[in-house]
């Protein structure tokens, strides 16, 4: 899955590249509004898993309300997706059956409370949640008329 979120994110960076601006935050009525303030939810969900799994990972210093502002600009959105999918593929490739069978326990800002879960189901739901936004990305595209990039994880290029 990790590779899977890297080749999905590159093939967005590739294919929005060069969108306008406005364009990119225009609101098309999904749950975040734009292209742009879904793929800043995405990174900042990301960014804030990821501080939970990995120490050496800080978590995001904006808040989860001001998550659809996350990053500035596409340009600076590409820079951070970029280092954050390495960083989810070398966590990725150290982890092992056991460590998935521990519990993850954060405090949850949403709930405003402790939570703690077997950290295979935080992975899983981590993945999961990047799956669902891109899909309202992709859909997003292709309704602005954007070409849309390959999804099915059976066509991922196997160097990926």
């Amino acid at each position: 899955m990790a590779r899977y979120n890297a080749w999905q994110n590159r093939q967005l960076t590739e294919i929005l590249t060069g969108v306008p601006d406005d364009e990119l935050r225009k609101d098309r009525g999904a749950f975040f509004g734009s292209i742009m303030e879904t793929l800043n939810h995405i990174l900042w969900g990301d960014t804030m898993w990821m501080s939970r799994f990995n120490s050496d990972i800080s978590p995001p210093l904006i808040p989860s309300d001001q998550h659809r502002e996350f990053t500035p600009t596409f340009a600076v959105w590409s820079a951070e997706r970029f280092r954050m999918d390495g960083a989810i593929r070398l966590w990725a490739d150290s982890l092992d059956t056991v460590a998935l069978k521990g519990q993850l326990t954060w405090y949850s800002g949403m709930t405003k409370r402790d939570l703690s879960e077997p950290l295979e189901t935080c992975v899983v739901h981590m993945f999961n949640h990047q799956t669902h936004h891109r899909g309202q990305v992709h859909a997003m595209m292709t309704a602005a008329g954007l070409p849309a990039p390959v999804t099915d994880i059976v066509f991922m290029p196997k160097d990926e």
